[in-house]
């Protein structure tokens, strides 16, 4: 076990002197063990706590000052709440969450220290290894010349006809961001890639296709952005444009080991039924992984989505499997320009799922399906099984009739996904399921039209103060047509919209009730 790897986050303050008592005292320090100081535990966010599992740490430690005693007042409890939920994640991974400790100390608890830091040792060394393998590192390059002009023929940039109409459409320049499509493309053209404020706005971009959607030109600029990304992603490995700390990146890059087992459905309700025989699909997502990173904040119950998914198609009588150690399906490692992991944990899915002999994955996630419907095949992976989203289930049932829904007493509001509007064959068909809902009344007005604008953020990056605009705008306008229920078709938005419900000052004018479409379907429906 000589090659076991301890990281120990250690409070400059109590812990410190303790330690350095250690040190004067020649106590044996296991030699797997390395201190990191830091000037206080609160500052160790969850996202650097789990860095240390994706490079290689085989344990981690929190040990800070005794509650009561932290020099910044809330240092010990943020560092409570943080070591919480990383156990909670590195559980669902498949780690085990005794992998992370937290431990607090006063200045003369050399004893206790000593003591704590030699039976963690012994712990970590009865589990082994963690089966995480650190990411290859890659050699950087320059960005060359030739390569962004192939990028920017293949996407048809040089036919921009410079009219504005994307500009006119996105809703960052709508938010009051200097942003600009056609002025990006242009920069892009005259050389300027180098340039800090273009690359500041490679990320800024929300990917959510409005400008393509409406270009004469049939600029594909979200597509075009996603390459110049994978470009600079490689040539200089930035990683600062990523939100929460790049959480979410870490994460699916450490599902691209092979040996990792995640155990995201360990809850599943009683009451749904899964057959493990189904050559029937049904892949559920990270929600879990938001439930957890999130629950402290904006009230987040992605995983409902995934029971109520799996309720709705035993409601048709449906019994699907599910993947025993389901990966995410690499959406964001994607988007944030991440192909290489991207294309690890794609091969990943796809190889698992054969491995079932599955013919048909059913997913209620609008990104999940994108990814894996039509961006595992742009990328080259084999995806030889049918890729259903949950809707297109629900409408083809329903539509059979037979089936009715409760009355809901509410007016409701509805948020639309980016990623099911760029899905033609099932873009529509949140608007046909949410016309059978007995609700008291309904504002439509994103129903019916071709695009609704985006939440704010995508793939956990370029979040910023006009991000929080668009969904404080969002809000507005959802408040504004009388309904206190909105009601949305992906995660994210749910998590972006709530973020912003918690604005100390805006907050109550943007508090609403907001649930998911098959939360939604599955509450109200019914056999007559």
């Amino acid at each position: 076990m000589d090659n076991i790897k301890i990281i120990v986050f250690l409070c400059n303050w109590g812990p410190h002197a303790a330690f350095q008592t250690m040190q004067e005292n020649h106590d044996q320090i296991p030699p797997e063990v390395k201190m990191v100081r830091i000037p206080c535990i609160g500052r160790i966010s969850k996202a650097l706590l789990f860095k240390a599992f994706e490079m290689g740490a085989d344990g981690v430690a929190l040990v800070g000052c005794q509650s009561g005693g932290c020099r910044y007042g809330s240092g010990t409890v943020n560092g409570e709440i943080n070591t919480a939920d990383t156990r909670e994640i590195i559980e669902l991974l498949g780690l085990g969450k005794e992998r992370m400790r937290l431990a607090t100390f006063l200045p003369d608890q050399v004893e206790k220290l000593h003591n704590f830091l030699t039976s963690f040792s012994l712990d970590i060394k009865q589990m082994g290894p963690s089966p995480i393998l650190p990411d290859a590192p890659f050699k950087a390059h320059s960005l060359s010349f030739e390569k962004i002009s192939g990028i920017l023929t293949k996407y048809n940039a040089y036919g921009c006809q410079d009219c504005g109409k994307c500009t006119s459409a996105c809703p960052l320049a709508l938010s009051g961001k200097t942003y600009s499509p056609r002025l990006l493309v242009n920069a892009i053209i005259g050389g300027e890639l180098e340039s800090e404020a273009v690359k500041q706005d490679i990320w800024s971009c929300l990917t959510c296709g409005l400008c393509y959607q409406i270009c004469p030109s049939d600029v594909n600029f979200p597509a075009f952005i996603g390459d110049l990304r994978a470009e600079i992603f490689y040539a200089d490995n930035s990683e600062r444009h990523q939100a929460h700390g790049g959480f979410f990146q870490s994460l699916m890059r450490s599902m691209t080991t092979p040996a990792l087992k995640p155990q995201t459905y360990q809850s599943i309700p009683e009451d749904v039924e899964i057959d493990q025989k189904s050559d029937t699909l049904f892949f559920g997502g990270c929600g879990p992984y938001f439930d957890v990173f999130f629950q402290n904040h904006y009230r987040v119950n992605s995983s409902s989505i995934i029971h109520d998914g799996l309720r709705l198609l035993n409601f048709f009588d449906i019994k699907p499997g599910i993947m025993e150690h389901e990966r995410c399906c690499g959406h964001d490692l994607l988007w944030t320009g991440d192909h290489r992991n991207f294309l690890k944990l794609a091969r990943l899915n796809v190889e698992a799922v054969k491995r079932r002999g599955i013919k048909e994955l059913i997913t209620a996630c609008p990104e999940c399906y994108r990814t894996i419907a039509y961006d595992y095949p742009k990328y080259g992976i084999d995806v030889d099984f049918k890729v259903t989203h949950l809707y297109e289930i629900l409408e083809n049932e329903i539509d059979k009739g037979a089936v009715a829904f409760k009355t809901l007493d509410q007016k409701i509001t509805y948020q639309d996904a980016c990623r099911l509007n760029s899905s033609p064959e099932i873009k529509d068909l949140p608007g046909k399921l949410l016309s059978r809902i007995k609700a008291r009344d309904f504002a439509e007005e994103n129903i019916h039209q071709q695009t609704s604008v985006c939440c704010g953020n995508c793939a956990w990056t370029g979040c910023d103060a006009f991000s929080k605009a668009l969904q404080v705008k969002k809000l507005r306008q959802a408040r504004g047509t009388g309904s206190r229920l909105l009601i949305t078709s992906c995660p994210k938005c749910q998590v972006h919209l709530r973020c912003a419900m918690e604005d100390p000052l805006l907050g109550p004018e943007l508090i609403m009730e907001i649930t998911d479409l098959t939360n939604l379907i599955a509450k109200t429906i019914y056999w007559e």
